[in-house]
């Protein structure tokens, strides 16, 4: 399996940061991709494919940390990708909750 679990919400608390803008002060660190518990269920595969994917928004995913979990909040066609590209690690803005 790719990531530890596939998930379909957010059960941590709303951390208020919403927008690319927001999560800027959080440094990038690598991540593995087997630690990471996504929080859609579903992707589009446009996302995937489109060469721009990274063009607009934040180069980096959005993983936040709430009680040990790593939570991908943003960012699964990313981790896909490099899933995809046979890379165990994605560079991921990590906000820690806990």
């Amino acid at each position: 399996m790719i990531f530890k679990a596939v998930g379909d919400h957010r059960p941590y608390p709303d951390h208020g940061r919403h927008s690319s803008k927001d999560w800027a002060d959080v440094a990038p660190r690598m991540v593995r991709l087997e630690e990471l518990v996504t929080t859609k269920r579903h992707l589009d595969l446009a996302a995937v494919l489109d060469v721009d994917s990274t063009f607009y928004g934040d180069l980096f995913a959005h993983v936040v940390r709430w009680q040990g979990t790593y939570y991908l909040e943003d960012g699964l066609h990313r981790a896909l990708r490099a899933a995809l590209q046979q890379r165990p690690v994605l560079h991921a803005r990590v906000l820690e909750l806990d």
